[in-house]
């Protein structure tokens, strides 16, 4: 024999009910049904029975709207030859109904015990109609053999006397037994009472029990329990099998799928409970048992939170050593019957602190200011407060059982996320770590988790991307080309969650589309001020979050600092940043690190070429870094490898802009200030404090033409034209080609033109390609070469890339 128990939305609409009918007939052994009301009418019951009590006649409007529903749903599902009867059976409990609503309208007074009348109606009511609705079924009412007992306002199960009951009342069962959940009577006084909100699971549960049935199964509107709550983690999905101290831990934190007590009365007949979903019956569902069952190379199971914590910290120095302080706490809850649901105490004994439901702070501080009256007065306990709107957040399964490590992964998730622990706990038998945070890192927290501790298919990154000219349009398109295969294959999913142009700002939770983000950024209206940027950024508040920069704006590298503070990774194409004060370069760097996050600059020298991540790891594994030697403009080696006969300075100048390789202002690049904020940065990573003023320039531009405007510039730089063509000719017949060399040595750093023979490895060197000589105390007699593109919106696009993939740790 099994019990089903079928609730909320499995007996909401016509619809569902023909599916508990298709169902139950379909069984072959005989079964128990448990019915809930119809979905949404307790809340419809107390919702008129305020109006009532209020004064307001239009509860008369929501009597009839209660009417025309069970009507509605008499017609829909009841069997043809027992529609006259239900019908009859059900106006007599409505006419019932109405006669209370009338009776607390008219004296303005609405008793615990008659609340808990008007509320049975609900089951009552359902009952008579889904046993009519299923052929065969007969059924019973549950007021006659469940039994309560009422305890601090509360209406708890009288087990010995149910029990007794309920075997007595089931000694010979019928194929199709149906009862309505919920609903009992009080073992004393015989009146109306209820389990409890959720109480139709209990109900089954109780009968299961004391039948020793062999399996007990909830049938709701959800394939089972999830991972975590899937309105907030999309990639969620449903737990093949839990213990019942696992689906336990997770009812009591916040994991609706059933009633908590539920657990209870199976787990001591050892009962298996299995979770079905009315509307997908064919899904395999959740299987509860004793047996510590599942991936043992998963720690925890699930994740479950409650969103509607306080916690309430009782403090004082007059707490240390005395015996019995929280005896006196909870016992004075308790007798207020308050529920606490977290407790944490540190080890000195100064403080407790303990979660409790915001609808219950107002009142728990008001017990324990009485209770501790006498130590507040003379100062041996302070002001005793409660800190509302927070979270509790639960990580539960029975493998992190002598598991080592699992709470420094969970913290440490949580603090590289910027998400502050308020409170935490956790039990000897070490299946629940539950932890307070504030409501608005919730969502976050729970994401994280969820991808750290493997619960997810795939690791989430997301972007806010600066910048959509050259640099950042090549990244967004290679991003949209990679998404799918990064998915795939490396279970790396990115999501463009903010774009930013010169003009405005756009963010999305959701992400962004690529194949049309211009159209969408072009609507936007948030300006793109360091203001709005950071306020946009931050309220959204999401997880696993990266800052990208591809421009090369001051105020853009402004924001950097505060996104680092809030945990925030930044991987920037712009060397504002790395190559201004060195104050602040070491700020940015000891924030990340303090953070744990990163500030990747790669792309800040030699595009994509590895450069700054080699020099670390020479440095990171004991090398010391002695020599650098470098052409790291892409422009000007373009020049002067263009430059000829037919093409003379001036004209290759223009040919570097149109070709991408220059800045729009040329006179940046030819006046060798980007190459100085490239060497500054090398020298800084290869671990030398210099600043730009520090650079010696031995430039080969007079400063006449950096003085004028850019039109000026281009209407004179023609001037040089024939002087270098002389000394371009000079070089060929020497067989020597200039260079512009960036160059660190004994701790001063130059920059400046620089002739070549062929047997210098800088003499060969190609197009716009960047070259590096690294001379180390290991590398030493035989400097380390590092060779290639060194400019261009693709490659620079592509080093940016992977600095982005990289913080995502995968290979």
């Amino acid at each position: 024999m099994k019990v089903l128990k079928f609730g909320g939305t499995s007996v909401g609409s016509i619809e569902s009910i023909q599916n508990v009918k298709k169902i139950a007939e379909a069984r072959k052994e005989p079964i128990i049904i448990v019915v809930s009301a119809l979905g949404g009418i307790t809340d419809q019951l107390l919702k008129t029975a305020r109006m009532a009590v209020a004064g307001d006649s239009a509860y008369l409007q929501e009597i009839e709207t209660i009417v025309n529903r069970h009507y509605n749903v008499i017609e829909g599902v009841v069997l043809a030859e027992k529609k006259a009867e239900t019908r009859k059976k059900v106006n007599e409990l409505l006419d019932e109904l109405t006669n209370i609503y009338k009776g607390v309208y008219l004296i303005r007074d609405l008793s615990a015990k008659t609340n808990d009348m008007i509320v049975s109606y609900g089951e009552r009511m359902s009952s008579v109609i889904v046993s009519n609705a299923i052929a065969g079924a007969k059924l019973y009412d549950s007021r006659e053999f469940i039994k309560t007992d009422t305890q601090f306002g509360k209406h708890n199960c009288n087990f010995g006397l149910t029990n007794k009951l309920v075997k007595e009342t089931f000694t010979e069962l019928p194929q199709i037994t149906l009862i309505p959940g919920f609903i009992a009577t009080d073992s004393v006084t015989g009146e109306i009472t209820n389990l409890g909100r959720g109480g139709s699971d209990y109900t089954a549960a109780i009968v299961a029990a004391a039948l020793q049935a062999e399996m007990l199964e909830i049938w709701t509107d959800v394939d089972g329990f999830l991972t975590a709550d899937p309105r907030i983690i999309s990639n969620a999905y449903v737990i093949d099998k839990l213990s019942y101290v696992e689906a336990m831990e997770l009812c009591n934190f916040g994991a609706k799928v059933i009633f908590p007590p539920t657990i209870y009365p199976v787990y001591h007949k050892n009962i298996p409970i299995v979770i079905k979903n009315t509307f997908n019956p064919d899904a395999p569902g959740t299987f509860i048992s004793r047996d510590m069952v599942g991936d043992k190379k998963k720690a925890i199971k699930g994740i479950s939170s409650i969103n509607d914590a306080c916690l309430i910290t009782v403090q004082g120095l007059g707490m240390v050593g005395v015996i019995g302080v929280n005896f006196r706490i909870f016992r004075a809850l308790a007798k207020s019957g308050i529920s606490v649901f977290l407790v944490s105490q540190a080890a000195s004994e100064n403080n407790t602190s303990f979660g409790v439901r915001n609808t219950d702070a107002d009142l728990a501080v008001k017990v324990l200011k009485e209770e501790f009256e006498h130590e507040i007065s003379i100062g041996e306990i302070n002001d005793i407060k409660a800190e509302k709107d927070l979270a509790c957040v639960a990580i539960v399964g029975e493998n992190m059982k002598h598991t080592p490590g699992i709470a420094g992964k969970l913290f440490g998730t949580l603090g590289r996320n910027g998400i502050n622990v308020i409170a935490c706990a956790q039990g000897a038998s070490e299946t629940n770590i539950s932890f307070v945070i504030r409501l608005d890192n919730l969502r976050k927290a729970l994401n994280v988790i969820h991808e750290s501790f493997f619960l997810s298919d795939y690791q989430e990154l997301n972007l806010f991307v600066a910048g959509v000219g050259l640099v950042g349009g090549n990244l967004l398109q290679q991003i949209q080309k990679q998404q799918e295969k990064l998915l795939k294959e490396k279970s790396l999913k990115i999501n463009v969650v903010g774009l930013i142009n010169s003009k405005h700002c756009l963010f999305k939770r959701e992400g962004i589309n690529l194949e049309n983000y211009k159209e969408e950024l072009a609507t936007a209206t948030a300006p793109a001020t360091p203001e709005s940027i950071i306020s946009g950024i931050l309220e959204m508040n999401i997880f696993n979050s990266v800052f990208v920069d591809c421009t090369a704006s001051e105020t853009i590298a402004s924001v950097y600092n505060d996104l680092l503070k809030h945990n925030i990774s930044v991987v920037c194409a712009n060397k504002v940043a790395a190559s201004s004060s060195y104050e602040n370069y070491t700020e940015l760097k000891q924030t990340a690190n303090q953070r744990g996050v990163k500030f990747l600059f790669e792309t800040n020298v030699g595009a994509g070429l590895p450069i700054i991540n080699t020099m670390n790891a020479l440095t990171n594994s004991g090398d010391r870094i002695l020599k650098l030697e470098a052409v790291l403009s892409g422009t000007l080696n373009f020049i002067f490898n263009t430059l000829s006969e037919e093409i003379p300075l001036s004209k290759t100048i223009v040919l570097a802009k149109e070709a991408g390789f220059a800045e729009p202002d040329p006179r940046i690049d030819l006046s060798g200030k980007d190459v100085i904020r490239k060497l500054v940065i090398l020298s800084r990573e290869a671990g030398y404090a210099i600043e730009q003023e520090d650079v010696k320039k031995n430039l080969f531009i007079p400063q006449k033409y950096f003085d004028g405007s850019l039109d000026d510039f281009w209407a004179n730089i023609s001037e040089l034209d024939g002087e270098f063509e002389k000394r371009r000719k000079a070089l060929v017949a020497e067989n020597k080609r200039y260079r512009f060399v960036a160059k660190l040595e004994n701790g001063e750093a130059s920059v400046g033109l620089q002739e070549v023979d062929d047997s210098h490895p800088f003499f060969h060197l190609e197009g716009s390609n960047n070259i590096i000589m690294i001379t180390t105390e290991r590398y030493n007699e035989y400097p380390m070469i590092i060779k290639g593109y060194g400019a261009g919106a693709s490659v620079t696009a592509a080093g940016v890339f992977a600095d982005i993939i990289s913080i995502a740790n995968i290979r």
